[in-house]
């Protein structure tokens, strides 16, 4: 174990350190519905702080450097994560634990690991603010490697309570081995400049001086997703704390039951989980490795945010006009998550639904997901599908964002920009109208994203509206028992309300 460390913990804000343990290995994995739709011309792909910078430099092969693997392999799979992201746009809950798994890192070593990768990708904007400080210059001019380093060794001493000579000392012995002497001489220099301030007196010195800003600086947020979450929480922005010390805190693990297969009380019992508050198939988790369950290994159970769940649940309990004649379809299908849960279900009546998606490697992940299942699989673009009209019931859980996932996916906050939601936007668009001229009258349409965004919410759904004359539902009667839903007809989840991600839900009746 690292040296020095007194707990392993990741702090609710950048000015307090909060005791607990790493970020769950297995949570829900990013989101990349919308790249076989960009390959098409929506949409474009972004990258974050530090990209590129030691462009041309190659690190040293792992077998050059047996002694840090074998002295400090928490830190070396935390080093290795962030690398990956930087140079590989990597996402961080993918490598991670194929990193711990390459190192054989197990315990309370993976603990500390997993704390370290995920919570310093988590901070990215914020360490390099300090860590541009401190250099007297901009990290674009730092080596990568190097870079690598002193976000590691920044987020121990401001985000951590790792003794501060253990932060700086492990991160010059991983620059040593790394790039030399003289380099770790740099980051010696550096980070105990770091040191000399509290996390508290680095935001007084660095943070925008306006509200919303200061929040985001704060809690490791891009000032203007900062922004769009306190214009989607409109009369109750005073929530925007609590939002975002949320979204910056570790997610427990959400578990599915497959409805037929398993209950959510025996999935407790099993996994040593507790029931969820709002879906009755959903079970939380506090730590291990879900995949290492045997209802999942077993397909009786699967990873999902809770919040996903109530999307694909608020469509089956939609009121429709006419009887159901189960055919339902979910149009942006991949990686198979709500399909599963769609096709379950539909299996148990006697229904079927068709899935579409573009991509063919994420068209496999939901033909696994799906297995044994009354469900049709199809690679297609959702805007082009192909298929013939006449759907009762039609899932559009739009590529987006993702704002409203960003405390599962540690790096997403950093790449994801405002130039990203015109293209998405228009995206979004045009596959609800797909799915419309597939809709029967009478039947419903649920749009959902995993961003509170209002353009990617509200604004796309008053278009539709106003567009085809759509009835709208009141989507709170679709989520009985669900508190915190706000004035409607729209549903808004909050991670600091409902524990989930932040889904949102729309439903439209299609008139007769």
């Amino acid at each position: 174990m690292g040296a020095g460390r007194r707990a392993d913990t990741s702090a609710r804000s950048f000015g307090s350190r909060a005791a607990g343990g790493g970020d769950r290995r297995g949570a829900n994995g990013p989101s990349r519905r919308d790249d076989a739709y960009r390959r098409s011309g929506a949409g474009s792909r972004t990258s974050g702080p530090g990209k590129g910078s030691g462009a041309g430099r190659t690190r040293p092969g792992r077998g050059e450097s047996p002694e840090r693997r074998a002295k400090d392999p928490a830190r070396t799979v935390a080093l290795e994560t962030l690398r990956a992201v930087r140079e590989r746009d990597a996402y961080a809950n993918l490598v991670l634990p194929a990193f711990l798994r390459e190192y054989s890192v197990q315990g309370r070593d993976a603990a500390l690991a997993t704390e370290l990768g995920y919570g310093a990708c988590r901070s990215l904007g914020v360490l390099d603010a300090v860590i541009a400080e401190c250099a007297g210059r901009a990290v674009t001019e730092i080596d990568g490697p190097l870079l690598d380093v002193l976000r590691l060794g920044t987020y121990q001493l401001l985000r951590t309570r790792v003794e501060p000579h253990a932060a700086v000392h492990t991160a010059v012995e991983l620059a040593r081995a790394e790039s030399g002497a003289s380099r770790a001489g740099f980051v010696n220099a550096v980070l105990r400049r770091v040191a000399e301030r509290t996390p508290e007196d680095w935001v007084a010195r660095l943070a925008p001086p306006d509200p919303i800003g200061r929040l985001a600086f704060e809690y490791a947020h891009p000032e203007w997703v900062a922004q769009a979450f306190a214009d989607a929480l409109g009369a109750d922005a005073g929530e925007l704390r609590d939002l975002l010390a949320a979204d910056d805190a570790r997610p427990v693990v959400h578990l599915v039951a497959r409805p037929g297969d398993i209950t959510a009380e025996e999935l407790a019992l099993v996994t040593g989980g507790e029931e969820g508050r709002w879906s009755p198939y959903a079970v939380y988790l506090e730590g291990g490795d879900p995949g290492a369950l045997e209802p999942v290994r077993e397909g009786m159970a699967a990873v999902q945010d809770e919040g996903s769940q109530l999307v694909a649940l608020a469509l089956t309990r939609a009121p429709l006009h006419g009887s159901d004649n189960g055919r339902w379809l979910d149009l942006c299908a991949g990686p198979g998550g709500k399909t599963a849960l769609l096709g379950a279900l539909a299996g148990i009546d006697g229904y079927r639904v068709d899935a579409v998606e573009p991509a063919a490697h994420r068209a496999e992940l939901v033909r696994s997901a799906t297995r044994g299942m009354p469900v049709e699989v199809h690679i297609a673009d959702g805007r082009d599908s192909g298929l013939s009209a006449g759907y009762d019931r039609i899932l559009v859980d739009a590529p987006c964002t993702g704002l409203g996932a960003l405390r599962r996916r540690p790096e997403a906050r950093w790449r994801r920009t405002p130039g990203d939601i015109p293209d998405l936007v228009t995206l979004q668009r045009e596959l609800v109208a797909a799915a419309w001229e597939l809709l029967r009258p009478g039947g419903v349409l649920v749009y959902s994203t995993c961003s509170p965004h209002l353009p990617e919410t509200v604004a796309v759904v008053t278009d539709t509206v106003r567009r085809t004359g759509a009835e709208q539902l009141d989507a709170r009667e679709l989520l009985p028992g669900v508190t915190g839903l706000g004035p409607g007809p729209t549903v808004q989840l909050w991670p600091h309300r409902h524990g989930t991600d932040a889904m949102f839900v729309a439903a439209l009746r299609k008139p007769r």
